[in-house]
């Protein structure tokens, strides 16, 4: 069945469908990733929004039970140049196609996904949707421009209530803001005890669980839109040591008196060189964002650079300087991508044992 893309800049492709046969409206971004499709419908981050993939086979290793990155996908469509029907890969237990009905996600290929991806990098991400042909196209692109997108997607996609993943390891209260399950079991690899709470906990309620140590997890939109937890973060600040990833590593930001803005077509993809500004280091991380920390913003606060993006200069990450807490843009569990920057959860572990110590030093004084 025809399909067509319909851009808010009145560019249309028209192609295939395949998934689910529902219209749907989002802001259409692009991933450069060459594996990891899994991961990617799956990565509560990508709340809203239409994923352009920029390699052009997409689906020849077909789905399996273990690289999903959430339970509910939250990506509102996908576009390939060419999705594979007939996946061959020992793991696999369905073809794409079948996933994508399975869980209501519209998908169109065969369009010119180079084309899409330069438009994109060109004005910035658009808002998009995809229809059946029998849409009129100038309508749509009227209803575009007048569409306003949602800003709830954390509220849509973090958890409502608390929960634990039990561990005989440190407590460590992790905030889901679009929670990743590579993050979960990075924590649980180290034997944590963690306490998985909702995006909208106080201090308070974070602090009655005893925890050993906070983590802040990605998430989908702009960190503006969760002012509730920058209050929750600026009160947990020096009290227990901190590390935040993706969103959290922005909203860190935003409590510490930092200023975001918005990408103009972000990073998504999983070759992104990121430099450690400490030590020298290269790494290739994995990326899933659409906005950033303004640099000049930090000047006139507690927080030191750590990490720059080589390809175009933004912040990586962020250190605070009196208290134990740091953050990083990019996605150190990976899923998908490499795992290069893997060692800052041990970091992390050693933040917290080494504040544990201290707090027994000055109790015995």
């Amino acid at each position: 069945m025809k399909k067509q893309l319909i851009l808010e800049d009145g560019t249309v492709f028209v192609g295939e469908g395949f998934g689910s046969d529902a219209q749907t409206t989002g802001e259409v971004v692009f991933n450069t990733g060459m594996t990891g499709y899994q991961e990617i419908l799956s990565d509560p981050s990508y709340c809203g929004q239409i994923v352009t993939l920029t390699y052009p086979l997409i689906g020849n290793y077909g789905i399996n039970r273990d690289d999903f990155e959430s339970i509910t996908p939250a990506i509102q469509g996908l576009v390939v140049k060419e999705h594979t029907d007939y996946p061959s890969n020992w793991r696999s237990e369905m073809p794409l196609d079948d996933y994508l009905k399975m869980k209501n996600i519209p998908g169109i290929a065969g369009i010119d996904t180079r084309k899409l991806t330069k438009i994109i990098r060109q004005h910035g991400t658009l808002k998009g949707m995809i229809c059946g042909l029998e849409e009129n196209a100038e309508e749509m692109v009227a209803k575009l421009k007048k569409e306003n997108l949602p800003n709830d997607q954390v509220r849509q996609v973090s958890t409502k209530t608390a929960y634990p993943s039990p561990g005989r390891g440190n407590r460590v209260v992790l905030v889901d803001f679009g929670l990743k399950h590579g993050i979960l079991r990075e924590l649980n690899n180290r034997n944590c005890d963690v306490i998985v709470v909702p995006y909208n906990t106080t201090a308070e309620e974070i602090l009655s669980l005893s925890p050993d140590g906070i983590m802040l997890s990605n998430g989908p939109g702009d960190p503006k839109d969760v002012p509730e937890a920058i209050e929750m973060i600026r009160e947990l600040l020096g009290r227990l040591p901190l590390f935040g990833i993706c969103l959290g590593h922005q909203l860190f930001a935003l409590a510490c008196g930092a200023n975001t803005e918005k990408m103009k077509f972000g990073h998504r993809g999983s070759n992104h060189p990121v430099k450690d500004l400490r030590t020298g280091r290269i790494a290739i991380t994995a990326q899933n964002h659409g906005y950033t920390v303004k640099e000049e913003s930090v000047i006139a606060t507690d927080l030191e650079i750590t990490h720059i993006a080589l390809n175009d200069g933004t912040i990586e990450g962020l250190s605070h300087k009196k208290v134990a807490a740091f953050t990083v843009q990019y996605h150190p569990e990976a899923s998908p991508g490499p795992e290069d920057a893997n060692e800052l959860f041990d970091q992390f572990i050693e933040m917290v044992e080494a504040e544990k110590q201290e707090v027994v030093a000055d109790a015995k004084a």
